[in-house]
């Protein structure tokens, strides 16, 4: 595994952050992890990847944009939507495809035993298929 840039993601987020005009407490009480979570996050040192899931849509950034900034790449910004029961939503777009993938990979690995690889797999395309029926998905 490549090693991790927590000082690419720090300052993306900071940026973020500001651009959305946002203090670190307001961050961190939208995203409903702590204040030092937060600052964390913005100084460079590693925090649970529950916690970047957090943040993430208080950036306004598809899931997985966090990994995806600590692996040299950019956050897929995404525009918050309204749902049909007043829900705010946030649909995902294509290219984050990967990234759900991912995540649901690691979890089953981390949640479950003895699955196999191809079972994971399995698993991993059902929650695409579904998130894209449920209209969380582009594509």
């Amino acid at each position: 595994m490549a090693p991790r840039d927590f000082d690419a993601l720090a300052q993306a987020v900071k940026n973020r952050r500001i651009e959305l005009g946002y203090g670190y407490k307001t961050a961190a009480k939208k995203a409903g992890i702590a204040f030092e979570t937060w600052k964390r996050i913005e100084t460079g040192q590693p925090v649970r990847d529950l916690s970047y899931s957090r943040a993430e849509p208080v950036l306004h950034w598809a899931p997985g944009s966090c990994v995806a900034v600590l692996e040299g790449k950019s956050p897929v910004l995404v525009t918050p939507a309204e749902s049909a029961s007043g829900v705010s939503i946030s649909p995902m777009p294509a290219e984050a495809l990967d990234a759900v993938k991912d995540v649901v990979q690691l979890a089953a690995i981390a949640t479950t035993s003895g699955l196999t690889a191809d079972e994971i797999r399995a698993l991993s395309e059902k929650v695409v298929a579904d998130l894209k029926e449920k209209g969380f998905l582009d594509g």
